[in-house]
């Protein structure tokens, strides 16, 4: 997984799936947090998503008030939030590309 950021705008490519990429994303959406109360997140090709990194939105959400929004491009990462009831809660769109 490859993450990068431009102000308050995070792109992630690849599979997120491992503890590494958990603490990747965590680290890069604290030092945004630090600056920025709305973020936009793109993940480009995940067909899923730990459940610690859905529980650290879910705080950044919740406890910490950030506006998310999360872009998705895969229609499967798309079904497992619907499944969760997250569609609303973490702001999902379908990336358009």
């Amino acid at each position: 997984m490859e993450i990068s950021a431009r102000g308050n705008h995070v792109t992630i490519k690849g599979n997120i799936k491992s503890l590494q990429d958990y603490q990747k994303i965590k680290e890069t959406l604290d030092n945004l947090t630090k600056s920025y109360k709305q973020i936009t997140m793109d993940i480009l090709e995940s067909i899923s998503m730990t459940s610690s990194v859905i529980g650290y939105l879910n705080k950044l959400i919740m406890k910490d008030g950030i506006d998310l929004q999360i872009n998705v491009g895969n229609e499967k990462l798309i079904e497992l939030l619907e499944d969760l009831n997250l569609l609303s809660i973490f702001n999902v769109k379908r990336l358009v590309r």
